[in-house]
């Protein structure tokens, strides 16, 4: 399909959609439509044709106007004694219009032209000879379609000028013909044809059935009732029902080979003498035999062969599919290691929490192939009834079972690696909690009888492997999370991600695109810097589509060029495959001014860099905290103006510094919530900068939670928070000296990169912030002889963006 722009002047049309092919006399009379006409007739005679939404209205606004008409030729004029105009048209073919063109006297619009070229394949003539079939029964039912209609398309053998010339003829809705107008693929447009044609042929039977009595289009459940009453009486005039007996027969060797548990075998046996009385079109007989086949669907016993694992190719097959991942990696071995030597194991609940694009739900599709399972997802983000987890009760109409079943009978067997994904995002409502009835799915002591509303029998999901995943774990119920093992998934370093595009990016999107080896090679220094300067983020999903640009642009050249084409991407040549780089070099490499410091936060997308800006004026006292600050991070910026002024006289600032100027602490990027007590030790450096015109040490950022007495308490989210530093360049983290224990999780070439801090104090931290020492003067307290009880981590119950 190619695209031609134009402008024109437009004509609206009321109750009237003119098809291409199509000549029609039409009637004008308003004012801006008859100087259309005439701007029409003064150039090429060409305008466009389009109907309006709202028929009644003498004067529309755009808005009201269909997007898609019909460029047309003006053949004849004529001016009527009444002042209006008579005018044959003859559409030519479909545009859309792009834009309104300002002009007072008439509607003027700039249309692109879009041309219809199908390639005539044995498919479409079979579909033009189907639809020209029907047409021609349609035509010989309604009498308002002359018979000539029929020989008009017969020498037809374009598909687009087939369609139109057919949608001409036929009476229906506006809206309807418009529906057909605006189906720009001709072979899609057929087939809607063909499904009206039969649509409206078989009102058309119906009327010609009850002799006119019936006006209106029968209903499709009058229509059913009607049939079934007929096949009823057929049947009972026959004295047979042997459709129905095969269908008993059927449902009855399908219980003897489901070997159900006993209690589920009597329930079916059961439930199969009370559908043999009944009658078979009732209501109440689909239901009992939609719930019997249900219970023979579904897999009752997991199957043997637990004994076949072979751990060696099992973490082959984790390191071909995920690089990295090293402690995830170690958790299931040894799940298959321990199913391998005790035969049976009651499945453990993972979850796997992570920002997005870290390959999560990736990772759990490579566990099933790993240990030789079925692979069953389902999306849990939104779900807020729990009806979807628990199932419907049979007396409800259209009643099914919850999306555990559903997805053991897709699974096919009783021990398939269930995914659970989005766990975080379910909500709850007036329906119930969906996240409740999940207690019982993930309880590895209670789900061996686990009981859905509609089954109503209990079914075995201990066999079944569970996985969760998460970006975020203070949304999931405590009570939810206590039955769940979690297994975090931090951001990757950049190294990482370059070795995750040559191992796995970089050829899957090669395949994707038809691309060989020699079309296009991609160097580390590329990809660094697409890692850093077109992409942000903790996972990899941004450089996956970056990846795919760039093969895009390589299959147009191989297209122009041929397959010989070869391209040896360089740095300097991203600007043109890519654009601009979306994301500046970092703040970080240049001199901090004064009062600016920088802390770290963690979010569910990953770590992030947290600039602290305050600035000392005039005024009478007031500390203003701005940013979306939560209530947390208020009051950490009170508590680290409260120990600066307790330092003031070591500080050298005077007593009183604080009675005669306002301090205005902002956290830019003012429209994202942040909250958390983690910014506290770099709000009082940024404070300390501001009152002593010191600027903070150039390439430092700090993270930890500040104390009225100077201490530094431990924070959470600590390697994500490094990995964000390392991203953008820095090169000093200072932490708490409770965290340095959790530097073991760092990986080592981030740790070769930033030299760290581990400090106990602010008198400590002071030291290491600014290149100009400030002389902090020691402070005689009674409580300093005495040693401080060691505090755990933060936390918050509350959501936060930042801890």
């Amino acid at each position: 399909m190619t695209i031609e722009k134009l402008e024109l002047p437009l004509l609206p049309l009321r109750d009237i959609v003119v098809f291409p092919f199509m000549v029609i006399p039409l009637f004008v009379g308003r004012e801006k439509s008859v100087r259309a006409l005439e701007k029409a007739m003064a150039d090429q005679k060409h305008i466009f044709l389009s109907a309006q939404r709202n028929p009644s209205n003498n004067d529309p606004t755009p808005g009201e106007i269909y997007e898609t008409g019909t460029l047309a030729n003006i053949l004849q004029i004529l001016k009527l004694t009444d002042g209006t105009m008579k005018v044959l048209v003859e559409g030519i073919q479909r545009g859309r219009i792009n834009a309104f063109t300002d002009n007072a006297d008439f509607y003027q619009v700039e249309v692109i032209k879009i041309h219809e070229n199908t390639q005539l394949t044995a498919d479409i003539k079979a579909l033009i000879r189907g639809v020209g079939t029907v047409f021609e029964q349609y035509v010989k039912l309604n009498q308002k379609i002359p018979l000539e209609a029929v020989s008009a398309t017969a020498n037809i053998t374009e598909p687009h000028r087939f369609a139109d010339t057919i949608a001409a003829y036929m009476v229906f809705q506006t809206e309807d013909k418009q529906a057909l107008l605006e189906t720009y693929n001709p072979v899609d447009r057929l087939n809607k044809l063909m499904s009206t044609l039969k649509s409206e042929m078989e009102v058309l039977k119906i009327e010609k059935r009850v002799h006119g009595r019936v006006r209106k289009q029968m209903e499709r459940s009058q229509k059913e009732f009607y049939l079934n009453e007929q096949i009823k009486a057929i049947q009972k005039e026959l004295g047979k029902r042997d459709e129905f007996k095969s269908d008993i027969d059927e449902l009855t060797q399908k219980i003897k080979k489901a070997k159900m548990p006993k209690e589920v075998n009597d329930k079916a046996v059961k439930e199969m003498r009370r559908l043999e009385l009944m009658q078979p079109m009732s209501a109440e007989a689909t239901v009992s035999r939609t719930y019997i086949e249900w219970l023979v669907d579904l897999p009752w016993k997991a199957p043997r062969g637990a004994e076949k694992i072979k751990l060696d190719r099992a973490q082959e097959i984790l390191d071909e599919d995920h690089y990295g991942l090293e402690k995830v990696k170690e958790r299931i071995t040894e799940h298959l290691a321990v199913v391998k030597l005790v035969k049976k194991i009651k499945g453990p609940i993972i979850c796997l929490v992570g920002p997005p694009g870290v390959g999560k739900t990736s990772l759990g599709k490579s566990i099933a192939k790993a240990m030789d399972r079925k692979f069953v997802r389902i999306s849990l983000g939104g779900v807020r009834d729990e009806a979807e987890i628990r199932g419907h009760r049979r007396t409800y109409i259209g009643a099914m079972p919850g999306k555990i079943v559903q997805g053991m009978k897709k699974a096919g067997v009783a021990n398939p690696v269930f995914m659970l994904d989005e766990v975080d995002k379910m909500t709850s409502d007036f329906r119930g909690d969906p996240s409740s009835a999940l207690l019982e799915v993930l309880d590895p002591e209670q789900n061996s009888s686990f009981n859905d509303h509609y089954l109503e029998v209990d079914y075995d999901l201990s066999h079944a492997l569970f996985i969760c995943t998460a970006n975020v774990l203070h949304t999931i119920p405590q009570p939810l999370l206590d039955r769940m093992e979690v297994l975090r998934l931090p951001g990757y370093t950049d190294q990482e991600k370059v070795k995750i595009a040559e191992k796995f990016l970089i050829p899957k999107k090669m395949r994707e695109h038809g691309l060989l080896k020699k079309n296009l090679q991609i160097s580390d220094k590329v990809l660094e810097k697409v890692i850093r300067e077109y992409t942000r983020e903790a996972g990899v999903r941004n450089l996956e589509r970056e990846i795919a640009s760039l093969c895009r642009k390589v299959v147009m050249e191989v297209v122009k060029q041929g397959k010989k084409f070869s391209l040896k991407l360089i740095p300097s040549q991203l600007d043109k495959y890519l654009g601009i780089q979306k994301f500046q070099p970092t703040e970080t490499l240049e001199k901090l001014d004064i009062g600016v410091a920088i802390g770290m936060a963690w979010t569910e997308f990953g770590g992030e860099l947290l600039y602290i800006e305050v600035t000392a004026i005039a005024g009478t006292g007031k500390l203003v905290p701005t940013g979306k600050l939560g209530d947390v991070m208020k009051e950490s910026a009170q508590a680290a103006m409260t120990y600066v002024r307790s330092r003031a006289e070591e500080l050298g600032l005077s007593k009183n510094f604080y009675q005669k100027m306002d301090i205005h602490i902002h956290i830019p990027e003012g429209a994202v919530p942040k909250d958390g007590p983690s910014a506290g030790i770099a709000m009082a450096v940024a404070l300390i900068s501001a009152l002593t015109r010191t600027p903070v040490r150039h390439g430092l950022t700090m993270t930890g939670e500040l104390t009225l007495t100077g201490k530094v308490l431990p924070i959470g989210g600590l390697k994500e928070k490094i990995l964000a530093a390392h991203r953008t360049g820095i090169t000093n983290v200072i932490l708490p000296k409770d965290n340095e224990k959790d530097l073991q999780d760092i990986p080592a070439n981030v740790l070769k990169a930033i030299e760290f801090h581990p400090l106990g104090t602010m008198d400590e931290v002071l030291q290491i912030a600014f290149d100009k020492k400030i002389k902090v003067k020691s402070k005689t307290r009674k409580t300093a002889a005495k040693k401080t009880k060691k505090r755990s981590p933060s936390k918050s119950t509350s959501i936060s963006t930042f801890n």
